[in-house]
């Protein structure tokens, strides 16, 4: 029968346990949260596919190069057709899940326009599709949870990976009720933890995003791949805690930017790029927004009341809600924040890293998106890599001998311990928050090499001081043993911009403003007892 664990509980990592279960192999789903207080119920705009009733012109060929396109043709061509061609079966799966996508009056799916694409290709559930994917997977996970083929491991963080020459054994869990660690072994071990979002403090994703899980197998091994591609979301609004994402979807309904001049609006979107100005690529409009230097605003509020209502109701709600804007009345004040991650952990196309037997899906995973990635793709990457990863599981057992690991994990809980034992002037989160301004302004939208030496340094520094920090009682403990791989993460992200001298998607660099050569290469990442190395690899080697 076999077993496998899922480290994270989100979309994909529920697609792969319910996938790998359906097929006979025992799932772990291991997460601090229920999947209801993951970031996937954050998704808003939709899922892209081209179905049978598709807009005329429009093919999953055109959806290929739209892709490739949107990514600066940085992602892989057999990996980005497998993910279109196999769209039409995923919403068909989720409409049998029990997903309740918009429909018109006769009864058919509708689809909006979203940025970067030819054709309307974009399935939606209102404003919430991401929440109507979660509740219909949660259920379904939950029938397989009474069957015995799935068991939830709640309050439960990843603390590390039990590899032995370049195999993965299992995972050491951190468990918040009895606050120690546990081994956990399984035949093949699922990341599905999401991207890097509280590396930067305030943007849009959720907070339980911080990259540690990647940072910390980067650490014992597996390799990183293009973090220097990290996409700002152009229409986000700020609020006390976060940065709210507005959809693209308002702008997919007609939606336009505008700053004012001299008492007049100018919607500078149309007039650099026409019509279709206000849907390019997330990464030329924040770009665009920047390059401004205004306060700029996203008006909807030409539209019909009882069609914003119908359309784009969480977005009117939120406006509302947190701002007190009424949208069918005023322009929303935006501004673009981090709030997608293109690149992760390598994986090869079956979704397993260069370690054996460990696997990374979702956000966490560098594959379809390339340097810049389409909106309405993230859903059908995120359920399709865990379909993927599920399906070589399940077809290709990997069975190991059985290795003895009590050693390191004796030496882990000891690390731990004195972990948290240690004292110092500053607590954990205060060095977490200068990080965060380190990161913002080191990556930011337009980067420079003298600021992202600027932020090696700074990242330096609080890694020579790390292991030193006082532990903060007042947080959960993962947020302590935590910093040193979240660290790394955020150097190997800097690293990595320094030595991408072109600009390519969401990875500008001012003093390097053109792209360097006619093909795109990928940048590999890896990391021995504290040294990073990177290879740019025209090959692309984990996406061939």
């Amino acid at each position: 029968m076999g077993n496998v664990i899922v480290v994270g509980s989100g979309i994909s990592g529920m697609t792969a346990a319910i996938r790998c279960a359906g097929q006979g192999v025992k799932v772990t789903l291991i997460s601090p949260f229920p999947s209801e207080r993951s970031q996937s119920v954050m998704a808003a705009g939709g899922i892209n596919a081209v179905l049978r009733d598709c807009d005329p012109g429009d093919s999953v060929a055109c959806h290929v190069e739209d892709t490739l396109k949107g990514g600066s043709y940085l992602a892989g061509s057999k990996a980005v057709t497998g993910l279109c061609e196999n769209a039409e079966n995923i919403i068909e799966y989720l409409e049998k899940l029990g997903t309740v996508f918009s429909i018109d009056k006769s009864g058919k799916l509708i689809r909006r326009s979203f940025g970067g694409q030819s054709y309307r290709r974009t399935y939606y559930c209102g404003s919430s599709t991401g929440k109507q994917i979660v509740s219909a997977l949660v259920m379904e996970a939950r029938r397989l949870e009474a069957a015995g083929m799935v068991e939830r491991r709640l309050w439960s963080c990843f603390h590390s990976a039990l590899i032995r020459d370049g195999v993965c054994y299992g995972v050491l869990i951190y468990d918040e009720s009895t606050q120690g660690l546990e081994a956990l072994y399984g035949d093949s071990v699922i990341i599905a933890t999401g991207g890097q979002n509280s590396l930067f403090g305030k943007t849009t994703g959720s907070t339980q995003c911080d990259g540690y899980v990647a940072g910390k197998l980067f650490m014992q091994g597996a390799e990183l791949k293009n973090l220097e591609f990290i996409q700002y979301h152009p229409t986000t609004i700020d609020i006390f805690q976060k940065r709210m994402l507005i959809s693209e979807a308002v702008r997919g309904e007609g939606g336009r930017l505008f700053y004012e001049e001299s008492g007049k609006k100018v919607y500078f979107m149309e007039e650099k790029f026409g019509a279709k100005g206000n849907l390019v690529t997330r990464d030329i409009m924040s770009r665009s927004i920047y390059e401004t230097g205004r306060d700029v605003y996203l008006d909807i509020s030409f539209m019909n009341k009882e069609r914003i209502n119908e359309k784009i109701p969480e977005v009117r709600d939120l406006c509302l809600k947190y701002r007190g804007i009424d949208i069918s009345k005023e322009p929303i004040p935006v501004a673009p924040c981090v709030h997608f991650f293109m690149g992760g952990l390598a994986v090869h196309m079956n979704h397993e890293t260069n370690i054996r037997s460990l696997y990374a899906i979702g956000e966490c995973a560098s594959m379809y998106h390339g340097a810049n990635r389409l909106g309405g793709n993230s859903l059908l990457s995120a359920i399709y890599s865990g379909m993927v990863a599920a399906d070589d599981i399940s077809k290709n057992p990997k069975p190991k001998e059985d290795i003895d690991f009590s050693l390191e994990i004796e030496e882990e809980k000891e690390k731990l311990k004195q972990r948290m034992e240690t004292r110092s002037k500053f607590p954990v989160m205060y060095i977490r928050d200068m990080l965060a301004e380190t990161m913002n302004k080191s990556m930011g939208i337009v980067r420079t090499e003298a600021e992202l030496d600027k932020g090696l340094y700074n990242i330096d520094y609080y890694l020579s001081i790390a292991e030193k920090l006082r532990y903060d009682n007042s947080v959960l403990a993962y947020f302590n043993y935590s910093l040193v791989g979240i660290l790394n993460i955020a150097k190997a992200s800097v690293f990595s911009a320094k030595a991408r001298k072109e600009s390519r998607g969401a990875h500008y660099r001012s003093d390097y403003p053109d792209s360097k050569d006619a093909d795109a290469y990928a940048s590999i990442i890896s990391y021995n007892n504290g040294d990073f190395k990177i290879r740019l690899d025209k090959e692309k080697l984990y996406e061939s």
